[in-house]
C-alpha cells in the first residue's frame, strides 16, 4: 500500500468539468422524471411522450390501485376500532364506492376527446385548423408537434371583427381554451420551419359545430 504511486494531478478533473458533469447530470435526471417517471407512477405526462411508449397506461394502473389499497385500508380501521352498524357499513362502502368512481371518472374526462386531428408537416408546409363556434362557445384544446418544433398562430376572423389569441415559435405542444367573441372560424395557422417532417396531433372537445382543415 506504501508503494502505490500518487495521482497525477493533470489527471485529475478540474473544478469546471466537476461542475459541468454536475449541471449534464441534473439536466439528465429532470428529463427522466419528466418523461419516465412521472407518467409510469402518477399518470403525469405534461410532454405526452408517455402515454406514446406506454407509461402513462401504467401509471393509470398504478394510481388506480392506489386508490382501490387506500380505500381497503380506511374499511379496514373501521372495522378493527368498532362493529360498525348497518348504516356505519353503508356509509363506509358509499365512501369506497364514491372514492372508485371518482378516480375512474377523473381519469375518463382526462382522456376524453370530442375531435382528434392527426397531421404531418413536412419542411416549410403550412396548415390551418380551424373550429366553427357561435360567439360565447368555448372548447378546450391539448396539442403536441413529434419530430420537430412548429410556429404557430391561435387567431380567428369573421365578418370584419379578428382577434389574436395566442403566437409561438420553436414549440412543441400547447393546451388551453378558446372563447369565442364573436361567431366565425377560430384556430391555428401552423407553420414547419424545421428540416424534417413533424407529424402534428390536435385534441379539441367543448362547443364548436365543425372542424375546418386546410393543407
Amino acid at each position: 500500500m506504501h508503494n502505490a504511486p500518487k495521482p497525477n494531478i493533470d489527471e485529475l478533473p478540474t473544478k469546471a468539468q466537476l461542475r459541468r458533469s454536475t449541471i449534464l447530470a441534473s439536466i439528465g435526471a429532470a428529463v427522466i422524471a419528466v418523461t419516465v417517471y412521472l407518467p409510469a407512477e402518477y399518470a403525469i405526462d405534461p410532454t405526452g411522450i408517455g402515454r406514446v411508449i406506454g407509461l402513462t397506461e401504467m401509471g393509470e394502473i398504478k394510481v388506480q390501485l392506489a386508490a382501490e389499497a387506500e380505500a381497503d385500508r380506511l374499511l379496514d380501521e373501521q372495522r378493527a376500532t368498532q362493529q360498525p352498524s348497518q348504516d356505519q357499513t353503508s356509509s363506509v362502502l358509499d365512501s369506497v364506492m364514491g372514492l372508485l368512481i371518482g378516480t375512474a371518472y377523473a381519469q375518463e374526462a382526462q382522456d376524453t376527446w370530442t375531435d382528434t386531428v392527426t397531421f404531418t408537416l413536412e419542411p416549410g408546409d403550412t396548415a390551418e385548423i380551424k373550429l366553427t363556434m357561435a360567439a360565447g362557445d368555448v372548447a378546450e384544446y391539448a396539442w403536441t408537434a413529434e419530430g420537430g418544433r412548429v410556429n404557430f398562430d391561435l387567431h380567428a376572423h369573421s365578418g370584419g371583427e379578428s382577434i389574436d389569441y395566442e403566437r409561438g415559435s420553436g414549440a412543441t405542444d400547447g393546451e388551453g381554451s378558446i372563447e369565442a367573441p364573436f361567431a366565425g372560424d377560430h384556430g391555428w395557422f401552423w407553420r414547419n420551419r424545421d428540416s424534417t417532417p413533424i407529424t402534428m396531433t390536435i385534441n379539441v372537445r367543448g362547443d364548436y359545430s365543425a372542424v375546418v382543415e386546410t393543407y
